[in-house]
């Protein structure tokens, strides 16, 4: 870390005649130590590798930096690199394409798992052989965890608050590291307020100018302002830059990657930021030229508005530039889009975002995945590959520490698709001693059995095996809740296998029918799938994994990643999850347009408005969904609609 003061030019004392007071306090201060999304000093990073993927390859290979690569996956480009980019070559191209505009072109297939074999390799044939190879991208996560524990190597363990958002992403929320810094540099911070009173306005920082090094520095709203004195907020991202800078050096001293960042007071600017000046560059946002840097930007670029909303508000006032935005009331967006979504907008585009960064980086569930072309046609084919996804999930659960016992999988999920028909078996992972491939895969081939058992399951277009429900070791007792929950909750606390085939039309929770009567803002943001083996652990994935936890879903944010559901928005960590991911949208509309009934259908239909369209009678909730019926909970009494 530099020394307490590097970077700043020393100016005349502190309370030197015509010197202007801060606009912060001490209470705004002290919050910044408790990482408070309220606080106007908060010092948000986001960091990004330059085209991973591509990168990945290139340190294997040892491939100079500015040799064009490209990753290529069946006939297909995934990830480009930049000196590749500058041929014209993206990812719509075709590697034959790709290879006309840049004959040089590296092209480097991702390791695949072969049907028959155990472990993922490199196979130079691999692009020919789509029928009999399954991507395998291990490799990057591989390097992604390295990167990961770097990072928090980098940072202070008392005052590490780090997201990682997706393979090749994270948020750091620096404020409490540059809090303590922000003490250290400046001792007259540390005293208590003038009388006592946290809101009492600090004194300014003792300098008149910053060192921004080599940041991209996006210039201020007032380019006048520039010649002020700093505040104590860009003093406090100014230490954040210095931080990460650090950082990324040290990721590209021990690793070889390098990274983009973006340091702002919050995680949509700081995201913006990164993606600012490509690669290998970080841009530096201050609170005073946070309007300068979003004027000339397209709201449709930013996060949730990219989609029907974006759409929308395009369309409603034909231009989709924030500076045009800028002068539309408040008053006017809440008439045009509704109170939610119309405040939120108006924020948004103004750079207001105090969603936390939360330090959850520890997986949730493992998925292994195929679609096959051309289907497969017998049981043998099917418990090859099923070899090879047991073989793939146990090989990243030992990077989990499975074979240590820090964490460890419940539940284990199979899927099979036939003629649109999906079905889906789940099962318990036997407690109490180690977990081990083979067992992975005798409970997969089970299941398989039990699926096959039922007829008509040939050919088969897609299989996927994936487990959940993640612990840490092994507690052998069930807490307290456990005997609180009612219904289906219940049924978390068990280990069971169920053996009925996929519904995906019964078991929706009435407060997710609530929600689709008045959905105000997230009518604009389609529903989120839960991820298997989430919440719903041991018991039918219908039931709760899919439908049951949508509504929980919804206040989480969804990692970004490459991989998105156009549908319903859904973060997935590669290719071959969203085609699985797809695979169940899929499923889902066949089934409701067989069954000749909407998506609701188990819902009974809501009563036709009244004539001043004022009143609608609420949806029973369907059985199995906890609730129960007509009998109330002590305390509980019945609303009246209308």
């Amino acid at each position: 870390m530099s020394s307490p003061s590097a970077g700043f030019q020393v100016s005349s004392p502190v309370h030197s005649a015509g010197r202007r007071e801060s606009q912060f306090t001490y209470r705004q201060l002290g919050l910044l130590a408790s990482y408070s999304t309220s606080s106007p000093l908060r010092v948000i990073a986001h960091i990004d590798l330059d085209a991973f993927y591509a990168q990945c390859e290139m340190v294997r290979l040892g491939t100079d930096a500015e040799r064009p690569l490209a990753v290529q996956q069946w006939q297909g480009l995934i990830a480009i690199n930049y000196p590749a980019r500058e041929f014209g070559i993206g990812r719509h191209c075709t590697v034959t394409e790709a290879k006309k505009l840049c004959p040089d072109l590296i092209a480097q297939h991702v390791a695949t798992w072969k049907e028959g074999e155990e472990k993922w390799a490199y196979h130079p044939d691999a692009a020919s052989h789509i029928g009999t190879h399954k991507v395998s991208l291990d490799p990057y996560r591989l390097q992604s965890r390295k990167i990961l524990a770097l990072i928090k190597q980098c940072l202070p363990t008392n005052t590490q608050k780090v997201e990682k958002a997706s393979i090749d992403e994270v948020f750091i929320d620096l404020s409490a590291q540059v809090h303590s810094i922000l003490l250290q540099r400046f001792p007259e911070l540390t005293g208590p307020p003038p009388y006592d009173d946290p809101t009492e306005r600090l004194p300014l920082p003792p300098i008149t100018a910053l060192d921004w090094q080599v940041d991209v520095l996006v210039d201020l709203d007032d380019a006048e302002a520039e010649a002020d004195d700093p505040d104590w907020d860009d003093v406090a991202i100014l230490i954040g830059s210095e931080i990460v800078r650090d950082i990324r050096a040290e990721i590209h001293r021990s690793l070889h990657y390098t990274c983009s960042a973006g340091i702002a007071s919050n995680k949509m600017l700081s995201k913006l930021g990164s993606g600012h000046k490509k690669p290998n560059q970080q841009t530096v946002i201050r609170n005073r030229a946070v309007k300068q840097f979003l004027s000339d930007m397209k709201f449709t670029k930013i996060r949730n508005l990219g989609g029907k909303l974006g759409d929308q508000v395009k369309s409603m006032f034909n231009t989709e530039l924030i500076g045009e935005m800028l002068h539309i009331s408040v008053e006017q967006l809440k008439f045009k889009l509704g109170d939610d979504t119309g405040l939120w907008f108006y924020e948004t585009i103004r750079g207001i975002d105090s969603s936390e960064v939360t330090s959850r980086t520890q997986i949730k569930s493992m998925l292994s995945a195929k679609s096959f072309q051309p289907s497969i046609h017998s049981m043998e084919q099917a418990v090859k590959w099923l070899r090879i996804f047991a073989a793939d999930i146990f090989s990243r659960l030992i990077e989990e520490g499975v074979l240590e016992n820090k964490r460890r999988p419940k539940t284990i999920h199979l899927h099979h698709r036939s003629a649109g028909l999906t079905r889906s078996r789940s099962s318990g992972i036997p407690q109490g001693k180690p977990i081990e491939e083979m067992i992975l895969f005798d409970i997969a081939k089970h299941m398989m059995s039990q699926i096959v058992s039922e007829g008509r399951v040939w050919p088969c277009s897609n299989l996927s095996l994936s487990v959940g429900g993640f612990e840490d070791a092994i507690t052998g007792n069930m807490g307290i809740s456990t005997f609180l929950l009612k219904g289906d909750e219940a049924r978390v606390s068990k280990v069971i296998s169920r053996d009925s085939p996929l519904d995906l039309s019964s078991h929706e929770p009435q407060e997710k029918k609530t929600r689709l009567e008045n959905p105000g803002i997230q009518r604009f943001f389609p529903k989120k799938e839960a991820s298997t083996g989430g919440d719903g652990e041991g018991f039918d994935h219908t039931h709760v994994d899919v439908e049951g936890r949508v509504s929980h879903l919804r206040s989480r944010q969804v990692p970004i990643t490459d991989y998105m559901c156009s549908r319903c928005n859904a973060g997935l960590e590669s290719a071959e999850a969203l085609q699985s991911h797809n695979d169940w949208h899929m499923a889902k509309d066949i089934q409701d347009e067989e069954r000749g009934k909407s998506t609701f259908a188990s819902s009974k239909p809501a009563v036709p408005r009244s004539q001043n369209n004022a009143t609608l009678t609420p949806r029973k909730k369907p059985p199995g969904s906890g609730g129960g019926g007509k009998r109330l909970e002590q305390g509980q009494s019945k609303l009246k609609f209308g």
